[in-house]
């Protein structure tokens, strides 16, 4: 398992190995010393933490060398794609913080890329073939065996063209032909047994051109020219394209330069580079988009956001920052090594970062009634720091009177020494940020189950002031009962009951975790009733409100709330073993 150093790290990092090449190519003037990236998603689902990776690297290159990152949609397979994806992936580079140069889409080439196509065809480096995928697929060959021509391999130049532009004009029912390139079926590399440049699709129309197009690029033959259009210098993705890079380069080399349909406005020497780095991998979890496509469909979880998805949307709704995200990508680095990271190295981060912001509030999830009995008056607004130690971090008001709420689990009828929290017996107990009590009894339903705790308090141990310095053994949560809000919460879990579900056989909807989710209802304080008004909005995007319940975790408010309701999704336990 790939492991990475997570604290005492040195201030400046070094360099990783796609900025050492960046850096190489500065020096060396490499297409006159320009640094421009792209990031390239297919529109046909939603973002997840592995490409966030790939965002990470793409716009931080940009960043870190004054250059640009564009942002492209590789939009060639209309039966996948959909507007919907299109704005979900907007809205996310966004809420992570990035912002793109220009917004390009592969469809915006399909005009050059189809003439360009014609112009192989017409130099005999392209033909049209009507075996099946099937059939195509066998004649590949194997790494160590030559693959076998195509008995069209050799058709003639003019047959071709007709035949391609009666698959453009729709003419040629979908998969029933291909365009492919005349290159080498002996190569080692299999990417270039004559792959395939277009295929017909003509069920599904364009979510941009509509049915203008009954013929669409692959993604080989589509890539690296969209790079060479838009003048990307460094083409920077995952290891699984590192055997395409190969017929990345033949494709431009066929069309760059002088040999280009006019002359790059970058000038003769300009190329784009491909280069890779590994993926990543977190254990609990899948990154196929096929496979969180299928949990969707079948209602295994609740929606692409659904906070146990490695999506983007998922993450944000179960409570993990721009800013934590960001920060544990710098934490597992780039190398050209595959490896599984840990997903309680995610979990450090998000604790890391919301521990120094997260505002303290008391919660109580197993709730019991105490009664003070010798509390007079109607109660009184107590003021407790929104992080404990951090005045400047702001304070919120607390609700304080004779009957409160607390956890049953903070009071024992008979207790032995060992057992700090409320007993009868004399044993003094702090209530947070407020006074210190004792226990004298309690009330018991038909079962046996207690239902209130009755105890005093002393009027002169309240918190802040001289008298409140007095040291108990234990403090604990409470809320008072006529200010205390109804909440529920969703306790998620790692959506996995395996720690590498995609290495395992059979089916992986058959290693869920069946207790990934509960749902619970609480008592939490009034002071969070703000949370029930119209979210806040910077720069456009919604800002969520994270809290640390005492004693539980780290939690977020869930979009679902309404002005009756709220609604908070665990983010982490307030534990963290990553370390140990």
């Amino acid at each position: 398992m790939e492991m990475c150093k997570c604290e005492n790290e040195p201030e400046a990092r070094s360099l990783n190995f796609i900025e050492q090449i960046v850096e190489k190519d500065l020096a060396e003037g490499v297409n006159g010393g320009r640094i421009q990236t792209r990031f390239p998603p297919e529109p046909n689902g939603y973002l997840h933490i592995g490409h966030v990776k790939a965002i990470c690297m793409d716009f931080g290159i940009a960043e870190k060398y004054n250059g640009v990152c564009n942002l492209r949609f590789d939009d060639t397979n209309p039966a996948k794609e959909d507007t919907e994806y299109v704005e979900t992936i907007e809205r996310d580079i966004r809420w992570l913080g990035f912002k793109w140069g220009q917004i390009f889409y592969a469809s915006d080439y399909f005009e050059q890329l189809y003439d360009l196509a014609i112009r192989f065809i017409k130099e005999g480096k392209a033909y049209v073939d009507e075996q099946t995928a099937e059939q195509i697929a066998e004649q590949k060959g194997t790494p160590t065996e030559p693959g076998v021509a195509s008995p069209y391999r050799d058709r003639p130049i003019e047959e071709n063209l007709q035949l391609f532009e009666a698959m453009q004009r729709g003419e040629i029912e979908e998969g029933k032909m291909v365009l492919r390139a005349k290159i080498d079926m002996a190569n080692p590399n299999m990417h270039f047994r004559d792959p395939i440049m277009y295929r017909i699709i003509t069920s599904h129309p364009h979510h941009r051109t509509g049915r203008k197009w009954n013929v669409y690029p692959m993604y080989d033959f589509a890539h690296g020219q969209s790079d060479y259009f838009e003048g990307v210098t460094h083409s920077i993705c995952t290891l699984e394209f590192e055997v395409h890079r190969p017929l990345y380069d033949y494709f431009i080399d066929q069309f760059s330069g002088a040999n280009f349909c006019g002359l790059s406005p970058y000038g003769p020497d300009y190329r784009p580079k491909q280069r890779e780095f590994n993926r990543l991998n977190i254990t609990y979890t899948v990154m196929s988009k096929r496979k969180m496509l299928q949990l969707v469909k079948e209602g295994l979880v609740a929606g692409w956001d659904d906070p146990r998805m490695p999506t983007v949307c998922g993450l944000r709704r179960r409570g993990y920052t721009p800013q934590a995200i960001r920060t544990f990508m710098d934490k597992i680095g780039y190398t050209k090594v595959e490896g599984m990271i840990d997903q309680g190295l995610l979990e450090h981060t998000i604790r890391e970062d919301l521990k120094e912001t997260a505002p303290r509030v008391c919660a109580i999830f197993d709730p019991v009634k105490l009664v003070i009995t010798n509390y007079e008056g109607e109660g009184e607004t107590l003021v407790a720091e929104n992080i404990d130690g951090h005045p400047e971090l702001g304070t919120r008001e607390m609700k304080f009177g004779r009957e409160l709420w607390i956890e049953r689990g903070d009071f024992l009828e008979e207790a032995d020494n060992k057992f700090y929290r409320l007993s009868p017996g004399g044993r003094e107990v702090r209530l947070k940020a407020s006074y210190i009590i004792q226990a004298t009894g309690c009330e018991k339903d038909a079962e046996g189950n207690i239902t209130t705790v009755y105890a005093t308090y002393d009027p002169d141990s309240k918190s802040g002031t001289e008298g409140g310095n007095r040291k108990t053994k234990a403090t604990i949560n409470w809320v008072e009962c006529n200010s205390a809000l109804d909440a529920e919460v969703r306790l998620y879990d790692r959506l996995f009951a395996v720690e590498n579900p995609s290495a395992e056989e059979g089916d992986f909807r058959d290693l869920l975790n069946p207790n990934s989710l509960e749902v619970k209802t609480i008592k939490i304080e009034g002071s969070l009733r703000s949370e029930l008004h119209e979210p806040v909005l910077v720069d456009g995007i919604e800002q969520e409100n994270h809290y640390q319940l005492l004693k539980q975790g780290y939690f977020v408010v869930d979009p679902d709330t309404t002005a009756d309701k709220l609604i908070l999704n665990r983010t982490c336990s307030l534990k963290d073993n990553y370390l140990k």
